[in-house]
């Protein structure tokens, strides 16, 4: 999703330990500070229309059986549009499609959604944090979609990790390994050290496509468990 600079946090920093988001009242936010406790909505084939979350994407949401449409849309529009019983439709593409169009954005693709808990000391893998605005195709993605980006590199150039803020002001997380280095592990070390990058203990929020089975697997692997999936909608 992409921003300015304005606002964006000094290389290094980090949410202070217990701090909170402006946008903690936010339903989205709540549901996603629950998510990471375990606690996941109820599956009663609710769909909830909450208004436009903090940063710098709309989202429709999916939990287990509860979906979630966190974007400038009024409910009945929503539900004019989503026929009853039908808990796939929320994700389908008509849905998303008209969704779109009234936003004036397109959306983005189908992710799971995946969480885990910062841990302390140094990551087991060495980073070393470069400019946030070094061109690499992983870079160019987290500004469209996150704000306050920090970048780091794996020091024998093996791989990129960057971590920011992105939906509902969540601290997210993303890696990806150099092709002529995938196959050996990297994959998950990259992701296990992106929980040295937070706080210990705040939750950190990795997203990849159903279908990157090598990417999923590595996420699993760090310690990341499965919440939800989504599809975005950057503003415009």
């Amino acid at each position: 999703m992409s921003e300015s600079g304005a606002g964006r946090e000094e290389p290094g920093s980090r949410r202070p330990p217990g701090a909170t988001n402006k946008g903690d009242s936010h339903r989205l936010c709540q549901l996603f500070s629950r998510a990471a406790l375990g606690e996941l909505p109820p599956p009663d084939s609710v769909v909830d229309v909450v208004g436009p979350p903090p940063g710098p994407v709309d989202a429709v949401v999916a939990f287990t059986a509860h979906h979630v449409v966190a974007a400038a849309v009024e409910p009945s529009w929503v539900h004019e549009r989503l026929p009853g019983g039908d808990l796939s439709a929320p994700m389908g593409s008509q849905f998303l499609s008209a969704l779109g169009e009234r936003l004036g954005t397109p959306p983005s693709s189908l992710d799971v959604v995946l969480c885990a808990r910062g841990e302390a000391g140094e990551p087991g893998l060495a980073l070393v944090e470069v400019s946030p605005t070094v061109r690499h195709p992983r870079v160019d993605r987290a500004h469209r979609y996150r704000r306050n980006v920090r970048v780091y590199e794996d020091r024998k150039g093996r791989g990129v990790v960057v971590v920011g803020t992105g939906l509902a002001d969540r601290m997210e997380a993303a890696f990806e390994v150099a092709p002529n280095h995938r196959g050996r592990g990297l994959g998950r070390m990259l992701a296990r050290a992106c929980l040295h990058l937070v706080e210990p203990g705040e939750p950190l929020f990795m997203q990849t496509a159903p279908g990157n089975a090598s990417s999923l697997r590595a996420i699993l692997a760090a310690g990341f468990v499965p919440v939800g999936a989504e599809v975005l909608f950057v503003r415009v």
